[in-house]
C-alpha cells in the first residue's frame, strides 16, 4: 500500500471492514490556519521498527470525526483526504489521523475506501504486494 501523494512509497496496512473510515499512525499532530482555512501538520512513520524514514505533512482538515475505538473509547480525530494506493489502484480517501504507536499496522483501510470496487479476501494476506527488498533491507537496518 502506498501513499504516494505525500511521498509514502510503502506502508503496512490492515483491511478493517468494522471501520467506517480509514486511519493513519500520525505524530506531532499540530492544527494551524492557513489563508482562513483549518490545515493540520503530522509526522507519518510508516515503518515501526525506526523513524528513520519519516514523512513530515501539511493538508488542509476535510472534516473532524468522533471516532468509537473497540474498547468503547471516543476521541475526535481530524481527517484529511488522500490518495491512497491499493493492489495497482489510486482512489482518494478519508483518512483519520491519530496515534497508532501500540498497533501493528501503522494504517486501516476502512468500509468508505473499500467501496470504490475492492473486494475482501479474510483468507489472504499481503495481496497488494510486499514492499521491494531493497526498502525492507533498509529499514530493518540490514
Amino acid at each position: 500500500m502506498s501513499l504516494n501523494g505525500i511521498g509514502v512509497p510503502w506502508i503496512k496496512a490492515k483491511i478493517d471492514t468494522g471501520a467506517q473510515t480509514s486511519a493513519l499512525h500520525a505524530t506531532e499532530i499540530t492544527e494551524f490556519v492557513r489563508d482562513g482555512a483549518p490545515w493540520v501538520r503530522f509526522e507519518v512513520q510508516p515503518w515501526q521498527v525506526t523513524d528513520d524514514d519519516a514523512v513530515a505533512v501539511e493538508l488542509p482538515v476535510h472534516d473532524r470525526r468522533t471516532v468509537r475505538s473497540s474498547s468503547g473509547h471516543a476521541q475526535e480525530r481530524p481527517v484529511v483526504l488522500m490518495e491512497i494506493g491499493i493492489a495497482g489502484r489510486t482512489i482518494e480517501a478519508e483518512v483519520t489521523l491519530t496515534d497508532r504507536e501500540e498497533m501493528v499496522f501503522r494504517m486501516l483501510i476502512g468500509r468508505e475506501a473499500l467501496r470504490r470496487g475492492f473486494v475482501v479476501d479474510s483468507a489472504a494476506s499481503f495481496l497488494g504486494g510486499k514492499p521491494p527488498r531493497a526498502i525492507r533491507r533498509r529499514n530493518r537496518g540490514a
